[in-house]
């Protein structure tokens, strides 16, 4: 009876004698604003041309006449979250709104493209005038690599190039000299563009931190940091980001480079969930089942399954080694944290069992194994993404983007209520359940092809 009498308030009562074509209201929801850990419970929230207009007590708020009513009763709503390292695989428009849906029916408004192009550019235009469908994009230009760049001027001339054409930052891929990584970092800072993503074996992390590296992806050089000054790191082989030199770090070293980290101000982009799943003893066959392998052709997850197989058909790789690599890796991630270095949220998708969108959730999960509360997890895709862009999101508030999950349940409470969507906001515009389940069936891979 109560939810009845609340849904005849939400749509007859409270009106205004303006009508509003472009507002949606959330009525009697309960709000997880992340700016603290709490929950406010039966608000209102008005969302007009793509901001948030109004928050207040359900029976304050009037609903205006016209506007879209969403009943938020026994709902949770919280902000939308962002996949900070996330790759655009294509341009061509059926696998971009393939690639968008994933994302949005997940939850994901705010992409970070790891490796991009000239037509990524265009895309993120398209993106943010709601001309394409999909989330908000920053992208880089192609990444500055062993083989892209030659010499240290040209690393130089690269960054000034990119910087001109608009890309958002510089992608850090391996290969670089210390010489080249040095110009590279030089003359990023000098005209005020960031840069990211791996650290050159070169460089090693400690200097990356000190040129002011905006992000390490995958925690990149730290395994290699934390080796004794007498280790030969197993005659140079370390396997994938160095898991493979697990037993022999010095743990001792932890607090220093994660002192390193904070005073640097760099952040990390853990992605977490694409080591331990490519390293862990999860039996093929149970990757395989998983639900959202639906929307992946059978080649790639072929692929996939041989490149976890690689990973243990590789010299020197043991699942006892594997087991300790991902045990510190949780222990650097938690320090991390603890410590007040950044995280942000990423798990590197579309990439090896990492499907776009359910990856993301998948590095919730991945981040509250290594101790963080679902609070301190869901804080590094919302609030920690809004501060390190500087961006108008992140948070439920009045005057902020309109970018929100709509959750039949706290995420709060559990990290994997994060992925019960009762429906996304993006950019103002609501996309009930029904339609972004609608959305998914247009992908959903018939027949294995």
């Amino acid at each position: 009876m109560k939810r009845l009498i609340l849904q005849i308030l939400a749509l007859a009562i409270i009106v205004t004698t303006r009508s509003y074509a472009d507002t949606t209201v959330i009525v009697n929801v309960n709000i997880v604003p992340m700016t603290s850990e709490v929950v406010l419970p039966q608000q209102t929230v008005v969302v007009t041309d793509g901001k948030i207009a109004e928050i207040g007590n359900v029976d304050s708020v009037p609903v205006p006449k016209g506007s879209t009513v969403v009943d938020g009763t026994d709902r949770f709503l919280m902000p939308g979250l962002a996949e900070m390292h996330a790759h655009v695989t294509s341009t061509v428009p059926y696998q971009v709104d393939r690639l968008s849906t994933l994302f949005v029916a997940n939850g994901i408004t705010t992409i970070r493209g790891m490796l991009g192009q000239a037509s990524h550019l265009k895309l993120r235009d398209q993106f943010a005038s709601g001309e394409v469908f999909g989330p908000r994009l920053m992208t880089s230009g192609p990444s500055l690599n062993g083989r892209s760049v030659s010499g240290a001027s040209d690393a130089a001339r690269q960054v000034r190039e990119q910087k001109a054409a608009g890309y958002d930052f510089i992608k850090v891929h391996p290969g670089l000299s210390s010489d080249e990584f040095a110009a590279l970092a030089k003359t990023a800072n000098e005209i005020g563009i960031p840069y990211a993503g791996h650290v050159p074996v070169a460089t090693g992390v400690r200097r990356a931190l000190q040129s002011n590296m905006a992000t390490i992806d995958h925690l990149d050089g730290y395994f290699a940091a934390l080796l004794p000054a007498n280790s030969d790191g197993s005659g140079g082989f370390g396997g994938f980001f160095d898991v493979m030199l697990a037993k022999e770090l010095d743990i001792d070293k932890i607090p220093s480079i994660v002192a390193a980290t904070l005073e640097a101000g760099t952040w990390n982009v853990p992605t977490e969930v694409l080591i331990e799943q490519l390293i862990d003893d999860t039996p093929v066959v149970e990757l395989k089942r998983r639900p959202e392998t639906q929307y992946v052709s059978a080649a790639t997850v072929r692929d996939w399954v041989a490149a976890k197989e690689a990973q243990f058909a590789d010299r020197g790789v043991d699942p006892e080694t594997a087991a300790l690599a991902i045990e510190l890796r949780r222990r650097l991630i938690f320090e991390l944290h603890k410590a007040g270095a950044g995280l942000l949220l990423g798990s590197d998708a579309p990439q090896t069992f990492n499907v776009p969108g359910f990856s993301t959730h998948r590095e919730l999960h991945a981040l509250v194994a290594a101790r963080l509360t679902p609070y301190e997890a869901l804080r590094t895709g919302t609030v920690a993404v809004a501060t390190f862009l500087d961006s108008n999101g992140g948070v439920v508030a009045e005057g902020r983007d309109a970018d929100l999950i709509l959750l039949d349940a706290s995420p709060l409470d559990d990290i994997r209520n994060s992925e019960r969507i009762h429906g996304v906001m993006l950019r103002g515009r609501w996309l009930p359940a029904t339609e972004l389940h609608a959305r998914l069936e247009r992908y959903v891979i018939q027949d294995g092809k």
